[in-house]
């Protein structure tokens, strides 16, 4: 059946109905592909805890004021001091701010500082269902109205509004990580082929999986409920032509080996997608299943990305299995010029870095991969100086976008929790008992009336402390504790800072919970493939060492040598399932190829040649996958800064070492163990021929 499979994209007629196929998905998947950003929702139900409280308090403020309602804190400065005109410029435009679209109600009067060098003004902004995008046009509106005859006085959007406004500016730049990504992917492979062709048709499938998958995505966006923002976009972007590009350098790899046995090329590809095929299958399985586990997250944004990400990656599998082989065979040969693989020609190999990697490892190799835990081991020690607690708005951002000044502007003229107040919302006839409780709080400087409409009660709270400092969030969990005390307010406690506390405790949850689900998950996806135990916990347990030591370096990189504030509550989890799931492909690439030549040569004789035979294509598969996450540099945000440097980190750390030194190492010291309780396990192994001389191990004929 397997071969039968294998057979139909590269058959002589099958190659062209499968490219017709493909070409008739295109033409629709085109137009829909370009809706996608329609689809988006990135308002705060797609970013927050779906149960926490601070999401409750939304929802229930509806009824006082228009959902999802932001202030916009706008900061005019003047280092020599303001002037009585700067105060009725900000007076003026105050009363401006109130004709722009989804501001909400009558802005607070301009306030100067105690130093008098600024004044401040808090706009409330309605952020309705389009999001940052909608945020950025009335922050866009008020700076022209701000800086219009502004005579030299400063003029900045600060705030929760700000920060939304300059996100969408910052993440505007997925059309330029898509443009760099393809180049980074185009410059790998011809440098791994040197073929100015050859890289053309990865390309040509990564872009129409691309378009296919944001097509599918959109209709169950639209259709059935799939919640997705811009965050999912970039990622979308890069799993995409990372892993795909993978599982095309893995088919070609094994494509060239069998043009050099195989006059006829629809011959070699059914061949060499039978060998690839269950190796590419189960590898792109064990990232989409880790995807869609994300689905159990309790946070918004985290849930959402999981479907979304898997569908592109089953998409791209497809894709690299049945476009790309009838691509291949249809262009023939040529296609690899000017190195156009030779049929007869596979005798003439060259010793490669690989074998000699083998031959080094195979001497001692419990001294080698003893010596190589160790060294993990230590680098995985800066996980404990990691901080992933959250970031404020401000220290989100590489550079220093318009909020980022303005808040710094604030905080060095105004209080520290000024602008950015506390929301508690509670039942009317308790509201004066609510409003004495938060007044009592430490930490809480001033509490306004309530507004009181339908039954409900809306309490604004003043911080001393800044928003998004510990100090503050210590704040909040008093205050809750304080009016979860009162007996029939049914009083709730949310805001931005609130929201701060609700992600990182929804981020805490999803790690327990998810982390040990993907890990069993995997374990059996290579259980199930190897037909072992022994070498899936060997194999799982180099994998999580792997992380480890990535994240424990990144965090040493993000304090000392980016100079980061710290990290996302959902770092860590989204860094694991990325890593994790994506590192275990090279374990599988390698090990699947140890375990068929283990079945005619023995294992330790096939961890030598499974290294050799796959060194070169696995190093530049990760080569590629590191380099696509490396481009999420390009977007100016702390968050994809940050996980594209730990997963290309990792990938390479993955591919160079962990593979490389540390599983060969395992295999070669445990031997036959590797399969133990499989048939193979009875298949006795004699010491490790070293690389390119003949083995003595009876052929194994077992499958």
């Amino acid at each position: 059946m397997l071969r039968k499979l294998a057979a139909l994209p590269s058959g002589r007629v099958g190659k062209w109905v499968v490219i017709a196929l493909w070409a008739v998905v295109l033409v629709p998947a085109l137009m829909l592909a370009g809706k996608l950003g329609d689809a988006e929702e990135n308002d705060n139900s797609a970013w927050l805890p779906g149960n926490a409280e601070s999401t409750a308090v939304v929802e229930r403020a509806q009824k006082l004021m228009p959902a999802d309602s932001l202030p916009a804190i706008v900061i005019y400065d003047r280092a020599a001091g303001v002037t009585g005109a700067d105060l009725a410029k900000a007076q003026a435009d105050a009363k401006a701010f109130r004709g722009i679209a989804n501001v909400v109600g009558p802005p607070q009067a301009p306030v100067t500082s105690q130093d008098g060098k600024a004044i401040q003004t808090v706009v409330q902004v309605h952020k309705d269902k389009s999001g940052w995008a909608g945020l950025g046009k009335v922050v866009d509106a008020m700076t022209d109205i701000g800086e219009k005859d502004a005579d030299g006085l400063g003029f900045h959007v600060a705030g929760p509004a700000g920060y939304g406004a300059d996100s969408i500016k910052a993440f505007g730049g997925g059309g330029a990580l898509t443009t760099i990504t393809a180049l980074v992917v185009v410059v790998i492979l011809l440098i791994t082929y040197r073929s100015p062709l050859l890289p053309l048709l990865p390309l040509i499938t990564v872009g129409v999986s691309l378009t296919a998958a944001k097509a599918l995505i959109y209709l169950l966006a639209r259709d059935a409920g799939l919640v997705i923002n811009k965050q999912t976009g970039f990622l979308l972007i890069v799993l995409i032509f990372g892993a795909a590009t993978d599982y095309a350098l893995l088919l070609i790899s094994r494509y060239r080996e069998e043009l050099a046995r195989h006059e006829d090329r629809h011959e070699a590809m059914a061949e060499a997608l039978y060998r690839s095929g269950p190796a590419i299958v189960a590898s792109a399985a064990t990232v989409a299943v880790s995807l869609m586990l994300l689905m159990l997250a309790v946070l918004n944004s985290t849930k959402g990305m999981g479907p979304a990400c898997a569908i592109g990656i089953v998409v791209g599998l497809l894709a690299m299995v049945t476009l790309m082989p009838a691509l291949l065979v249809a262009c023939g040969r040529w296609i690899f010029w000017p190195a156009k693989p030779v049929h007869g020609a596979e005798e003439e190999r060259k010793e490669s870095v690989w074998s000699r990697v083998g031959k080094a490892i195979s001497g001692r190799p419990r001294l080698v991969w003893t010596g190589t835990v160790l060294v993990l081991a230590a680098m995985a020690l800066g996980t404990f100086g990691l901080d992933a607690s959250g970031l404020s708005n401000k220290d989100q951002f590489t550079g220093k976008p318009q909020m980022a000044v303005g808040e710094e502007i604030r905080a060095a003229h105004f209080p520290a929790g000024s602008g950015t107040p506390v929301h508690v919302v509670a039942e009317a006839g308790a509201a004066g008992r609510v409003r004495t409780a938060l007044a009592g709080v430490p930490g809480i400087s001033t509490v306004a009336d309530p507004v009181v409409k339908d039954g409900e009660a809306v309490l604004l709270a003043q911080l001393e402390d800044e928003p998004s400092s510990e100090a503050a969030r210590r704040t909040v969990e008093q205050a809750r504790t304080a009016v979860h005390r009162i007996e029939g307010a049914d009083a709730q406690v949310g805001g931005n800072t609130a929201i701060m506390v609700d992600t990182e405790n929804a981020a805490a949850r999803d790690s327990k919970v998810i982390i040990p689900i993907v890990l069993l998950v995997v374990l059996l996806i290579l259980g199930v493939l190897l037909r072992a135990v022994v070498a899936p916990l060997l194999l799982m347990a180099t994998v999580l060492l792997s992380f480890g030591a990535a994240l424990g370096v990144s965090s040493l990189v993000f304090e000392h040598v980016f100079g980061l504030a710290g990290a996302e509550a959902s770092f860590p989890l989204l860094s694991f399932v990325f890593l994790v799931a994506l590192g275990i492909d090279y374990n599988i690439f390698l090990v699947t190829r140890v375990r068929e030549d283990a079945l005619s040569h023995g294992t330790r004789r096939a961890a030598l040649t499974g290294l050799s035979s796959t060194g070169g294509v696995i190093t530049s598969a990760g080569v590629v996958l590191a380099g696509t996450f490396a481009a999420m540099a390009s977007l100016p945000l702390v968050f994809a800064v940050e996980l594209g440097f730990t997963v290309a980190f990792g990938v390479l750390l993955d591919t160079i070492v962990v593979r490389s030194v540390l599983v060969t190492a395992l295999t070669l010291d445990v031997g036959r163990w590797m399969w133990w309780p499989s048939k193979l396990f009875r298949h006795r192994d004699d010491a490790a021929a070293p690389a390119g001389e003949p083995d003595q191990t009876p052929a194994y004929s077992g499958r």
